[in-house]
């Protein structure tokens, strides 16, 4: 549990909160939400001790590890893949190394009658069995998993760290947090490196881990699976609601909506009692009437409303010059680096108004072929062509990366806007929350948020009839994104969009194109209708791998492992699923009603402790004298038996 108390900070005289208190609970899942540079990333740092408040402080209860995973970090290894994820496990690998001393020793010895001889026996036989409850056994199987799950391949364990960019770095650093298992997680936007997959993952991971987890995340569907609390930078002050993000938002309006009205009624009988006062006050029959009225009105609790921060980007897309019937068209196209092929034999069209997502683990190829559109990569194989009178909007996945850091924020767009948009410029940026001095603030100095909001000012310049938009809503928060959402839904032009990001997608597009194993695949319909396929898809997969085994096929696969050869099988061929007969489908039926009683039980077991977890935590939190060892020790035995049962359930479950 961790008590945050008073805390306050600014930076060059901007105050970022004040006096924000708050407790972190075992076994909270909180979504720390709020506009960009509002101070989410600034808060996390300060609980996990990276940096110190103007005043307040942080209380850590006893025995209680931090794992923290910030947004950016200079990574410095020259370990593989595999080892470094397992320098998560430090304390079992001091442990394997003490083991192996021993055992040279025990190897070297001669003198098997002694003392010494059986004292080193004992010290090996004891961190053997401390290295066996450790887990040092499973380790290594617990380190494939996660690092397989975050979208690594078995053939990427053995290379060096160093040969991997700083995205699929900072996937490792948050394997070893996962790993390592801590009782406190804070997360800073975990989701910005992974791809959909990955994402999924990492929601199944955090929602049965057995500790807090505080995360910072734009992403509103991952906040909403995983988190059950929801903590709101707004105006320097927090709201905290016990609900996910998408309730909190409709919770927030509805007490706003309320407070307006309690306000509205109040200052309507303040009005009234002030004229009451002005008309009679110095009428000798009413005057002790209105002193008594004015008595009442300086008693009156005077309602406030919320203060809430509404500034948000404004903007729509000019309307698209008009096309051919088709966009974009390519045959048999492929692209390599080397002996590397990220793709071959890719047939794609786009018509004319037609809206496509490209989705896809990271590596496979979307960026490549968005860059083949726009011309940025010419050295391909196959056909492509562009349609008549195509004109391209690109925004860029590093976009923020690519404006000049010297130029000014007026400057990067005055010089490219050519005629008469250049008379509008200050308008453009204003409806991007770039403002008085704003405009003259150099590139350099802005937040990533502040960046991307330019890039796509940048996309307002010209009219255009293709977007190809990668990675639009990197850096962005909630309110901007759903803004961006709602442009895109009513530009009348084609567009493609690279994204991870379920609830931008969703209801966006007409296709969606997956990149997997150097192939395209095309769905139709929007990303839900995307993850519903490919959970049917690996669902079938997984009973013809089970119908193989049951075949005595004497090729088993390797679990985790990629083959696009198997993979395209796999979808093409077949299901082979023997019949279960009368018998056995009963005495499977009476299997999983056992099961599902015994898990049903733990639910209840499992709640009950819960309840009597909280109720203790609560009465130590508010009430100091309570903290005595019988409570303490009592607590420690409640957290003991809920870890059993909630592991007996993830067993069953």
């Amino acid at each position: 549990m961790i008590s945050i108390n008073q805390l306050s900070i600014s930076f060059s005289g901007y105050s970022l909160f004040n006096d924000i208190s708050f407790i972190i609970k075992d076994k909270d899942r909180i979504g720390l939400t709020g506009k960009n540079g509002a101070g989410k990333s600034t808060l996390l740092k300060i609980i996990a001790a990276e940096q110190q408040p103007d005043s307040g402080s942080i209380v850590l209860t006893s025995g209680h590890n931090i794992g923290y995973l910030p947004q950016e970090m200079d990574l410095h290894s020259n370990h593989t893949v595999i080892e470094e994820a397992m320098q998560a496990f430090d304390k079992t690998l001091a442990v394997e190394k003490h083991i192996k001393r021993l055992q040279r020793e025990v190897a070297e010895r001669t003198d098997f009658e002694s003392a010494e001889y059986h004292r080193l026996l004992e010290r090996l036989a004891e961190q053997t069995e401390r290295f066996h409850l450790l887990g040092g056994d499973t380790e290594r199987a617990s380190t494939e998993k996660v690092l397989l799950g975050l979208g690594f391949k078995h053939s990427d364990f053995s290379r060096n760290i160093t040969e991997f960019s700083s995205g699929w770095q900072m996937r490792v650093e948050l394997a070893k947090i996962l790993l390592r298992a801590p009782e406190v997680m804070l997360l800073d936007e975990p989701t910005n490196h992974l791809d959909i997959e990955s994402i999924e993952f990492l929601e199944e991971f955090l929602q049965t881990y057995n500790g807090a987890v505080v995360v910072v995340s734009h992403d509103r569907r991952f906040l909403d699976n995983i988190t059950t609390r929801t903590i709101e930078i707004v105006l320097g002050r927090i709201e905290d609601y016990n609900c996910s993000y998408s309730n909190y938002v409709e919770q927030r309006l509805q007490r706003r909506e309320i407070q307006q009205n309690a306000y509205n009624n109040q200052q309507k009988e303040i009005e009234s009692i002030e004229r009451f006062i002005e008309r009679f006050r110095y009428k000798a029959t009413k005057a002790r009437q209105a002193q008594s009225r004015l008595k009442m009105l300086e008693r009156m609790d005077k309602i406030e409303v919320d203060a809430f921060d509404n500034t948000a980007i404004s903007f729509r897309f000019p309307p698209a010059p008009h096309s051919g019937k088709v966009v974009v068209y390519s045959v048999h196209v492929g692209k390599k680096y080397g002996p590397l092929q990220i793709f071959s034999n890719v047939d794609f069209s786009l018509e004319r108004s037609e809206k496509v997502a490209f989705v896809g683990k990271n590596g496979e190829g979307k960026t490549t072929f968005s860059r083949i559109i726009v011309g940025e990569i010419t050295d391909y194989s196959g056909v492509f062509e562009l349609g008549h009178q195509v004109s391209i909007g690109y925004f860029a996945q590093n976009q923020n990366m690519l404006l000049h850091s010297e130029k000014t924020v007026f400057e990067t767009l005055d010089d490219i806007a050519v005629g008469d948009v250049r008379t509008r410029i200050r308008r453009i940026l204003g409806c991007f929350l770039f403002s008085g001095d704003d405009i003259h603030k150099k590139v350099k100095v802005l937040s990533g948020g502040e960046k991307t909001r330019l890039a796509l000012a940048k996309l307002l310049l010209s009219p255009v009839n293709l977007l190809v938009l990668d990675e639009p809503t990197n850096h962005l928060d909630m309110r901007s994104k759903d803004i961006l959402k709602n442009a895109l839904l009513q530009y009348d032009g084609s567009m493609i969009v690279v994204s991870h990001d379920r609830d931008f997608l969703e209801g966006l597009t007409d296709k969606v194109y997956e990149f997997r194993n150097g192939r395209v695949k095309q769905y139709i319909g929007d990303i839900a209708n995307f993850l519903s396929v490919r959970k049917i898809e690996r669902l079938n997969e997984l009973e013809r791998g089970r119908s193989k085994c049951n075949g005595h096929s004497s090729t088993f696969p390797n679990k985790g492992a990629e083959s696009p050869q198997s993979d395209d099988n796999a979808i093409s061929e077949g299901s082979t699923d023997k019949q279960l007969s009368y018998h056995e489908q009963k005495e499977q039926a009476r299997i999983e009603r056992k099961k599902q009683a015994s898990i049903e039980r733990l639910e209840k077991e499992i709640a009950v402790i819960e309840k009597e977890l909280s109720a203790l935590s609560e009465l130590m939190t508010t009430d100091p004298a309570a903290c005595t060892a019988e409570n303490c020790t009592c607590y420690e035995k409640l957290k003991l038996s809920l870890d059993r049962k909630m592991n007996e359930w993830t067993s069953l479950a």
